[in-house]
């Protein structure tokens, strides 16, 4: 699977601001801010704000949380996920 980071500028407060990540990560945060009927600037924002690193690596981090969390969330609810074959 051939991965390309694409670099895209978004405005975060007031500032310009570039950011690179992976089209599946991309799709992936524009699903997230739909969800939470915010913008990709305001979702940024956010994460921007609790951030240790730099922010295209807290946005994956944010993304991977989000749907590690709808994981647990499914498992929780009794939802039977698959095996792995050991």
């Amino acid at each position: 699977m051939k991965s390309l980071v694409v670099k895209r500028s978004i405005i975060i407060g007031r500032h310009k601001t570039s950011v690179s990540l992976e089209q599946a990560f991309w799709r992936a945060f524009k699903e997230i801010a739909t969800l939470r009927n915010m913008t990709l600037s305001d979702l940024a924002m956010s994460i921007d704000a609790e951030r240790n690193g730099n922010l295209s690596s807290a946005i994956r981090l944010f993304v991977l949380e989000f749907y590690h969390n709808q994981i647990e969330a499914t498992a929780a609810r009794g939802t039977t996920r698959p095996s792995s074959a050991a």
